[in-house]
């Protein structure tokens, strides 16, 4: 398979260092000519895209491109590849076999602490999740009036090396904020990876949550990331009186336990299933600064 991942940042670049050994080409997009460069160094065919005009370049990516992974945030535009005035897909790839759109479980919106399915309603309070519905219901529609397989990936909160309560910890960022009643799912970037590999292989489309089996209140992960360490935890905080952005906040206004069941049905393993195990791996081997 010839993979292009749109926006190969977190997610995405452990997403390329996944299929690597299993894809014949690799190759990802980024808006950062110092970010260009690491991704080249971990093998990927990196290439400069501001989600506007396609360089000649991507478009001979795109034109080989079997398997695509579309990680970029729509936006007041809308996805980049659904703009009007866009050529489609088909046209731009022809030779696409399978589409993984990265989105996320902020398009549920609050359901005060119930879980959720695939098939819950969708009720966005940002207007980031929002622009994220019609991004998906856009490719949802490419997958269904061109027959190719459209995967979309509802994510969790996500972290992994480099990215993790070990990290804050250690520069001083860390807040146990506490809203009680409050709980949030996560997953390990692994993880993600690890899904965009069984659903390619599979060549499986269709929405599927991608989360961890323990949705727990934020101030827990971070007592268990102290407690691994052996620091001494952040003081609790209320809520009512954090100081929190705009964006902070809109996090803390929905609340929900997102079920992976539907995944786990269609045969995937997680690699980490909670955070607990998540943490002691990643302070057992060493690799949470990674």
């Amino acid at each position: 398979m010839d993979v292009l991942i749109l926006g190969a940042g977190f997610s995405g670049a452990a997403i390329a260092r996944r299929l690597l050994t299993e894809a014949r080409s690799v190759a990802g997009t980024t808006r950062s000519p110092e970010r260009q460069q690491g991704l080249a160094d971990i093998g990927l065919e990196a290439l400069i895209y501001y989600g506007e005009t396609i360089s000649p370049a991507l478009r001979a990516v795109m034109a080989r491109t079997t398997h695509l992974v579309q990680s970029i945030a729509p936006g007041k535009a809308g996805d980049p590849l659904m703009r009007p005035g866009m050529p489609d897909v088909s046209s731009l790839m022809p030779n696409l076999r399978w589409v993984a759109y990265l989105s996320t479980v902020g398009v549920y919106g609050d359901h005060k602490g119930a879980w959720v399915t695939e098939d819950a309603p969708l009720d966005p309070v940002s207007t980031r999740s929002r622009e994220r519905v019609e991004a998906e219901e856009a490719w949802l529609e490419t997958g269904r009036s061109t027959g190719i397989p459209v995967a979309v990936l509802r994510l969790s909160g996500i972290y992994g090396p480099g990215r993790n309560g070990f990290v804050n910890l250690a520069n001083g960022t860390a807040r146990r904020l506490v809203k009680p009643g409050q709980v949030f799912n996560r997953i390990r970037v692994e993880d993600i990876a690890g899904a965009v590999a069984f659903l390619s292989e599979k060549g499986m489309g269709g929405v599927f949550n991608v989360t961890d089996d323990e949705p727990a209140p934020p101030q827990d992960v971070v007592l268990e990331a102290a407690r691994l360490m052996g620091v001494t935890p952040p003081p609790e905080i209320a809520f009512e009186t954090a100081e929190l952005s705009p964006m902070a906040r809109t996090f803390y206004g929905e609340n929900k336990r997102v079920s992976n069941a539907k995944l786990r049905a269609a045969g995937y393993t997680f690699l980490h299933p909670d955070y607990r195990q998540s943490l002691h791996q990643m302070w057992n081997e060493d690799c949470w600064k990674v």
